[in-house]
């Protein structure tokens, strides 16, 4: 079910019991399903079949030495994957189920492939929020390795349509669960032993964090990223060039140039406006949670008009800003040519 070679028919199935249960008969025969999360849509695929996690990379269309997370149902399953420091216990119990990764060493009988953890001595696990992720995990009764459902370093999809208008055709079927609430991937936190290090905010954020940890979080540096130079990265997510639109990204944006598109945050005016190609505000009243859940769509709609750039207004640092300011720095980024 996971040959990618040619085009396949993508089912639509229903987000309920049936669609469910045939969601997992696809995942446990080796095939790819995607299915929503309260962050964004997953590609799922059986975490312990390295074949079927080879699908997953070939439908993206992603560099293998990219690491894959890990969802599990319950801690209880993640315990017998991965070994638990204190202070991974202290933020599994605080924050799962819920957007939360957490990069841990192997335990001894840890069953996911090779593959999906790209050769690493450690495995990135996660226990969803969304009911129809944790009934789709209950059925298959194994670790489903799940990346964001669209093509390797585009913008990650919060509907199905945005999964069809990436994958239609590659992968074997979609949950058709609606929108997602959270609309950004989830936060990645290391615990391998020198304490925890923030790898990627996201959508538990930091203030939160540190409170269940009783202390400040370290935050990963480019050395830890292991991507400048193509080396492999730790975690998942962590590419330099990533969640990116067709379109060049352009940050802090104070003037909006004649034909850009516009990314805009909070209720004031951006000089320029009128010469745009198209507007769009992540949260007309300056509500960070509702920019969050709107940014990866609303990158996707500027995208389709055409415009070669998209200008981003200024977004505030604090709370999940920093998961929306580490999204758009990674859109902006220099993108690797085709030989590289």
């Amino acid at each position: 079910m996971n040959d990618t070679s040619s085009t396949r028919e993508t089912l639509r199935l229903e987000a309920d019991a049936e669609g469910v249960a045939r969601a997992a008969g696809i995942l446990r025969a080796g095939g790819l399903v995607a299915f929503p999360t309260e962050t964004v849509y997953g590609l799922g695929a059986d975490a312990t079949d390295g074949k079927a996690v080879a699908g997953i990379y070939a439908a993206k269309g992603r560099p293998t030495f990219n690491p894959l997370i890990a969802h599990v149902p319950t801690l209880d399953v993640a315990l017998a994957q991965g070994r638990f420091d204190a202070a991974a216990l202290a933020l599994a119990r605080a924050f799962w189920p819920g957007p939360l990764t957490l990069v841990v060493p192997k335990a001894p009988c840890c069953t996911v492939s090779d593959l999906a953890t790209a050769g690493l001595d450690s495995v990135a696990l996660r226990s969803p929020a969304h009911a129809v992720a944790r009934a789709l995990l209950d059925a298959v009764g194994r670790p489903v390795a799940a990346p964001s459902a669209n093509r390797s370093g585009r913008v990650s999809p919060t509907t199905p349509a945005h999964v069809l208008g990436d994958l239609d055709g590659r992968i074997d079927a979609v949950l058709m669960g609606g929108s997602t609430a959270v609309g950004l991937e989830s936060t990645i936190v290391a615990c391998l032993g020198d304490g925890p290090v923030l790898l990627r905010p996201g959508g538990v954020p930091r203030a939160a964090l540190e409170q269940a940890l009783g202390r400040r979080l370290a935050t990963a540096t480019a050395a830890d990223h292991g991507s400048a130079d193509g080396e492999a990265p730790v975690a998942p997510g962590m590419l330099a060039s990533h969640y990116a639109p067709k379109a060049g990204v352009r940050l802090q944006a104070t003037r909006i140039r004649p034909g850009e598109a516009a990314l805009l945050f909070g209720p004031a005016g951006v000089e320029g406006i009128g010469d745009a190609r198209a507007a769009l505000n992540l949260s007309p009243t300056g509500d960070l949670a509702e920019a969050a859940a709107q940014l990866f769509a609303m990158l996707r709609d500027l995208d389709k008009t055409g415009a070669t750039t998209i200008a981003v207004t200024p977004v505030p640092d604090d709370g999940l800003g920093e998961a929306i300011n580490d999204r758009l720095r990674r859109a902006a980024a220099p993108r690797p040519g085709p030989g590289d």
